[in-house]
């Protein structure tokens, strides 16, 4: 079900509750400003959801609210993660949905990060 991009966060969406160790997931890396891990419906032979740390619905609130530090944080470890895996040499895409129009499911900010083999029309 699509969810708004913006409005007030809700604490007990699923991000959050991993977040809090709630709920397990398949980590793939984390920092002091992410947590990333295995999308658990992947699109793509390797399909990453990278979180933020922050209480943030959407990319609309991450990038009027975040800090300096949590902006830069979170686009480094998108890097830092798609080198550890191998996938800056035959390419990989960053998906960020904000809004029902978009199809965002989750009210947390977070990035989808595909790769491992051909990707598609970017819209289908």
């Amino acid at each position: 079900m699509a969810v708004s991009g913006i409005g007030p966060y809700d604490p007990q969406n699923i991000f959050a509750k991993i977040l809090r160790g709630e709920i397990p997931c398949n980590k793939v890396y984390e920092d002091d400003w992410v947590l990333a891990f295995h999308d658990i419906g992947p699109k793509a032979p390797s399909h990453i959801l990278v979180i933020p740390k922050g209480a943030y619905v959407s990319f609309a609130d991450f990038s009027a609210k975040a800090s300096g530090e949590e902006i830069v944080g979170f686009n480094r470890a998108l890097g830092s993660i798609a080198r550890e895996l191998g996938l800056e040499e035959d390419g990989y895409r960053v998906i960020m949905n904000v809004g029902p129009n978009s199809g965002q499911e989750v009210p947390h900010y977070h990035a989808h990060l595909l790769g491992g083999g051909p990707l598609g029309a970017l819209i289908g």
